[in-house]
Order: structure tokens, then C-alpha cells, then sequence
């Protein structure tokens, strides 16, 4: 597992209800399309999701309160996209 923070871009849609559904991410210059989410939160540092790439690569992504994306945990392998 690497451990950040790493500056990323997101692309994710707002539902009606405030719930975020993420939708692709920037990892190592590539662009990766969330297959799949889990669990949420949030702390002092802001809010946390768990999402899935191609080929079961578990990230931590965060929204933090200046509104900046960053990836916290990454898988430490191969990533298909």
C-alpha cells in the first residue's frame, strides 16, 4: 500500500441528495474509471471515499475543505485502464 496525499482530478456527479457518485480519477498520469464504492466519511482533514478501479486496485480518495481532490491510499501494483 503507498500512502499520500497525491494532487488528482476527479470527475464525479452531485446527486439531488448531496451523495457524491465518483466516476473516474487521475492515477500516475492515467485515468482510471471507478467500477465500484464503499464506504464514506468524513474528518478534521475532509471527506474520504473508497472506490475501485479496474483489476480490484482499492483507493482513498478526499475531498478536503478548499475543495481539492487527492488520492491518500493506493495499491502498490499494476493498474489496468
Amino acid at each position: 500500500m503507498l500512502y499520500g496525499p497525491w494532487d488528482t482530478d476527479v470527475e464525479a456527479h452531485i446527486e439531488a441528495g448531496g451523495t457524491v457518485r465518483i466516476t473516474s480519477f487521475t492515477w500516475q498520469g492515467r485515468r482510471l474509471p471507478v467500477i465500484g464504492s464503499g464506504r464514506t466519511w468524513h474528518d478534521e482533514s475532509g471527506r474520504h471515499f473508497l472506490v475501485m478501479a479496474p483489476g480490484e486496485a482499492v483507493f482513498e480518495l478526499c475531498l478536503n475543505d478548499a475543495g481539492q481532490w487527492q488520492v491518500l491510499r493506493a495499491p502498490d501494483g499494476p493498474y489496468v485502464a
